[in-house]
């Protein structure tokens, strides 16, 4: 490595620390500071007004978004006819990246999608962009989501058609793009296709905090990743008032086996997180703290620092309330104790691992409780307590079932993880043919799809545990 390469890392991997450090204080106070980036999105709206839908664009390109619900609220209230604030609170409810939006969210969206074009924005630019968040609720009800979600993304290239010079169109598309792209294409054309039109947008405006955001999405394999580096080391300097653009870099680090950056990538975040929540929902943890572990403990496992490892999953086993149930909460409270035993072969211990907290509302993500049955699995059969293994494989069977057919990639990672779990549980009967053939389809089947952004990697790869099968067997 050369002498600038080296103090160009040694600055990466301090820079996490030294962006917590910062912004400390700001989110101490309870609401979120001013240091998300530069957005230019003119509108029509009363100038009282454009201020706050401006910072609430900013807060939408770092999926901060019930902050950004509240502040498109301050916008509509100090323009009761602006209609680009409602497009802003129809576009607060679709987390384009993240799962679905639930009933409640859906017609809480399509509210206010309804009352944007109610109010007659007076640009075509302005009705462009509430068509398109139209497109989307329209018929939720009896529609599914990929389609309403294509008709989001068709409505926004041509958004970003009519208007070539506009970034924010050009921004929004290129979310659009990555929220519906096929994880089963190893090609990644339509990832590539939307970084493309980021990094433009990136160039354009290296401050933009949506351009560098998506364009670490837009790479996030490994193939890909070293595209990215850049927007990583600079996404958590544009927005450093954002926990999840703190987090956002070790995407990247991670794909990169860049393993201290990673860790100092999320001990910003998740401080950051803590600040935050300790104001605006006192008692709970922020979901963002709990995405920051699940990284932070994958990396600490990758340098073998077992104490820090160990004192994430404390930390997570404390946790009794989230401020947000959603996706990232979930598969955080069941990855991270499941990865620590199955990595650290603790398999007695895995496999009575408790699904926790109980409060929780677990049925709504049966993709993330299967980590945890997962690890029983895996780790009774390993253990030679058979009952707990043949329980825990019943149970992912029937977490496979419950993932709905429009969850394909959650599906089909599901059934890895039972048919590797089977595995071992044939290898400890004594079925070794049974148990190579099972291990072998599953670490086909989690060879088809990419990972999914919520998670750093697998809980342990399928075709990791073929190669120790195999090693057993022989």
């Amino acid at each position: 490595m050369t002498r600038r390469a080296l103090a160009a890392a040694l600055a990466a991997c301090l820079g996490g620390a030294a962006l917590a450090d910062e912004t400390h204080q700001q989110h101490a106070q309870g609401a979120p500071p001013d240091r998300l980036g530069t957005v230019s999105f003119p509108t029509s709206c009363r100038p009282a007004a454009q201020k706050h839908f401006e910072r609430g664009v900013a807060l939408l390109h770092s999926f901060w978004y019930a902050e950004a619900e509240r502040t498109f609220a301050q916008a509509a209230a100090a323009d009761r006819r602006c209609a680009m604030a409602q497009w802003g609170l129809a576009m607060s409810q679709y987390y384009q990246f993240w799962e679905p939006p639930t009933e409640a969210a859906l017609a809480k969206g399509a509210a206010a999608a309804e009352r944007a074009t109610a109010l007659g924005a007076p640009t075509d630019r302005e009705r462009a962009f509430i068509a398109a968040i139209g497109a989307f609720y329209k018929d939720h009800a009896t529609v599914d989501h990929r389609t309403r979600a294509k008709a989001y993304e068709a409505a926004m290239a041509e958004v970003s058609r009519r208007f070539p010079k506009d970034l924010e169109a050009a921004a929004f598309y290129g979310l659009a793009l990555l929220a519906t792209r096929p994880l089963d294409d190893k090609t990644h054309a339509q990832e590539i296709k939307a970084g493309e039109l980021l990094e433009a947008v990136f160039a354009a405006e290296p401050d933009h905090p949506g351009a560098a955001h998506y364009v670490i999405h837009s790479f996030d394999s490994p193939a890909l990743a070293p595209r990215a580096l850049s927007a990583a080391l600079a996404y958590a300097k544009i927005a450093p008032a954002s926990p999840h653009a703190l987090h956002m870099p070790s995407h990247i680090f991670v794909r990169l086996g860049r393993w201290e950056d990673t860790i100092q990538s999320n001990l910003a975040s998740s401080a950051a997180a803590r600040d935050y929540v300790a104001t605006a929902a006192p008692g709970a943890t922020a979901f963002d703290d709990l995405h920051a572990l699940d990284y932070l403990e994958y990396a600490y496992l990758q340098r073998g620092q077992e104490a820090e490892a160990t004192a994430v999953v404390e930390r997570v086993a404390a946790v009794t309330t989230v401020d947000q149930a959603n996706l990232a909460a979930a598969f955080a409270l069941s990855a991270v104790p499941a990865r620590y035993l199955l990595e650290r072969r603790r398999w007695a211990e895995a496999a009575a691992l408790p699904l926790r907290p109980a409060t929780f509302p677990w049925d709504r993500y049966p993709w993330a409780e299967a980590n945890v049955m997962f690890a029983r699995a895996v780790g009774g059969a390993r253990s030679g307590n058979l009952a707990a293994a043949r329980a825990a494989a019943e149970r992912l069977q029937q977490l496979v079932e419950a993932t709905p057919p429009t969850q394909k990639a959650w599906k089909d990672a599901v059934e890895a993880q039972r048919r590797g779990a089977g595995a071992w549980v044939a290898y400890a009967e004594g079925r070794l043919g049974d148990a190579v053939a099972e291990m072998t389809q599953a670490a086909d089947l989690e060879d088809q799809s990419d990972k999914h952004p919520v998670t750093p990697g697998a809980i342990l790869p399928a075709r990791e545990m073929l190669g120790e099968l195999l090693l057993e067997v022989s």
